[in-house]
């Protein structure tokens, strides 16, 4: 676990006491005094209390998340080890007007995928109350997936729950389908794939009644030569919907993607399936497979 965490457009930290008017300001909004509740923080002196009683709690940690641009605190990523429940409970809180901005992904998915490399850390649970579908969505799109409700304190609660090894899993699929961007001018960074990969992988093509299988130099040498010789422009590949079943070591995933780009100079969209199969190694997860058929 990091004190400090730097993604594309935020930096987080931990939470100190000269954050203590941020808190004032962020506990006394709507949303959080709605679904996580009010903790009776009147005034600063009660913000500076309630501070050191997060910074002295062994199972708790907050981070501050701050804008780059600005250097202004906006939110918290959470991270609490409840004594009733078996995993840490990731959360997330923001000020409303920096809501829908994407920041609460960008900010909880570096605290996730760091801890994830903790054997400590197993698994990670999302404690949702009530029809907050916010935070419905937002676990789902970093990859928890609804478990069960309980009742605690005559509140009906949601448990959303991953593994590590699906948070590593996801983190391999994004990279994947993102080494073939070259949007804006980008360059792809096809060679990113030898390390997503085992060097025996196969990848296999499905059109119609006809299939065509690559090891890896085969496939990737003439996509490398499309999308940085101006043939592909403007391309992206992007993962829709998913499902991934682990067992053990061993894994795979279904994928429904859609892409976009400029080929020959004429736009085009697309979507399509693929199945990946994973295996876990002494360096992690690497895919050993990949099928995919276009739609249409």
């Amino acid at each position: 676990m990091q004190n400090n965490y730097t993604t594309e457009r935020l930096i987080l930290s931990k939470l100190h006491i000269s954050d203590a008017p941020f808190i004032y300001e962020l506990v006394n909004t709507q949303g959080w005094i709605q679904f996580i509740g009010d903790r009776n923080v009147k005034n600063l002196t009660d913000a500076e209390g309630y501070v050191q009683r997060i910074n002295d709690n062994p199972n708790v940690t907050y981070w501050v998340v701050r804008t780059k641009a600005e250097d202004v605190p906006i939110g918290l990523i959470t991270l609490i080890k409840r004594d009733y429940l078996e995993h840490s409970d990731i959360g997330f809180a923001f000020l409303p007007e920096h809501a829908g901005k994407g920041y609460a992904y960008e900010g909880a998915i570096a605290v996730l995928r760091d801890l994830a490399n903790d054997p400590a850390h197993t698994h990670f649970v999302a404690i949702i109350v009530g029809d907050n579908t916010n935070s419905i969505k937002l676990s789902e799109k970093l990859g928890l997936r609804f478990s069960h409700e309980f009742e605690r304190d005559g509140e009906t609660l949601s448990q959303y729950r991953v593994s590590a090894d699906k948070v590593h899993i996801d983190h391999l699929v994004e990279h994947f389908f993102d080494v073939f961007t070259n949007v804006g001018g980008r360059q792809p960074n096809l060679d990113a794939i030898h390390h997503l990969c085992l060097l025996q992988a196969i990848i296999v093509k499905k059109i119609g009644n006809e299939e065509t299988v690559y090891d890896l130099e085969g496939f990737i040498e003439p996509r490398r030569t499309i999308l940085t010789d101006g043939t592909l422009t403007e391309f992206k590949e992007w993962e829709v919907s998913e499902e991934t079943k682990i067992i053990g070591q061993l894994a795979q995933r279904h994928s429904a993607y859609k892409k976009s780009g400029r080929m020959n100079g004429q736009n085009f969209e697309g979507a399509g399936n693929k199945m990946f199969q994973f295996i876990k190694t002494t360096d992690g997860w690497r895919i050993c497979s990949v099928i995919w058929e276009d739609e249409g």
